[in-house]
């Protein structure tokens, strides 16, 4: 079925098509599944270049088994005190995880970004962190220092004096205008490219517009994220009805 557990078979399937160079939408058709359900087998078992269905196969009955074990008996086994789909969420936080992977995130890492993201607080201690993800907490310290040198989490201290990890609203403004940012170099490398192969090349026309195309795009992502800057700080209440579009004041 669609909505089960991917079978031995069929990661043996999805390892076959990986093999066979295919892409993702396209393994996922062969198997009347979601590509989202490929895209996050494969990433959270070793990437395309590493997957193998028998190990594959092995950690998913072993996170089912300690999900079985730490899941709570009697009557309070699924509390949804907030209203919410515990098994919902789980596959929401996979699926949130898998995209920083593809991001180029490492595995712990989007799973403590995750972790925060989804938390109402936006923040979490190194002991919760560790409560909710089940690791080490060698693994947090390792995970929250990488994430916090990359701008994408902050530290603070709560009113009892402990350090919390934060997620910032302004965290997606950073990162994105840091990756447009990161695009220069690239317009400069290809323009390197010019003067070395001579401007009346074929190679050097093809490099020159790579250039300018991604000084186009950095140029306007740049704008678009300060413009865009202050939905992120935007109540709930204020974006009942839809997204409102940012003031034209900035600029």
């Amino acid at each position: 079925m669609p909505g089960g557990r991917l079978t031995q078979q069929e990661r043996q399937q999805i390892a076959l098509g990986l093999a066979d160079g295919l892409a993702y939408a396209e393994i996922a058709r062969r198997l009347d599944r979601p590509t989202s359900t490929i895209t996050r087998e494969v990433m959270r078992n070793g990437g395309p270049t590493a997957y193998r269905p028998d190990l594959a196969h092995r950690a998913t009955e072993q996170r089912a088994h300690r999900r079985r074990q730490a899941a709570p008996r009697g009557p309070q086994a699924t509390p949804q005190a907030d209203g919410r789909d515990a098994e919902a969420v789980r596959e929401y936080e996979e699926t949130f995880t898998t995209l920083f992977m593809q991001q180029g995130l490492p595995k712990m890492m989007s799973r403590v970004l995750t972790c925060l993201y989804t938390t109402d607080a936006g923040s979490l201690t190194a002991s919760e962190l560790v409560q909710r993800l089940q690791v080490s907490p060698a693994s947090i310290s390792k995970a929250v220092a990488f994430l916090e040198r990359q701008g994408l989490i902050r530290r603070e201290r709560d009113e009892r004096r402990r350090e919390r990890y934060v997620v910032d609203n302004d965290v997606w403004y950073q990162g994105m205008v840091a990756a447009a940012r990161s695009n220069i170099q690239l317009a400069e490398t290809a323009r390197q490219g010019v003067r070395i192969l001579g401007p009346d090349t074929p190679a050097a026309a093809r490099l020159e517009n790579i250039a300018r195309f991604v000084d186009f795009v950095t140029e306007s992502l740049t704008r678009a994220a300060e413009q865009a800057r202050e939905i992120l700080y935007m109540k709930p209440e204020a974006t009942s009805g839809g997204t409102a579009p940012p003031s034209s004041d900035h600029g």
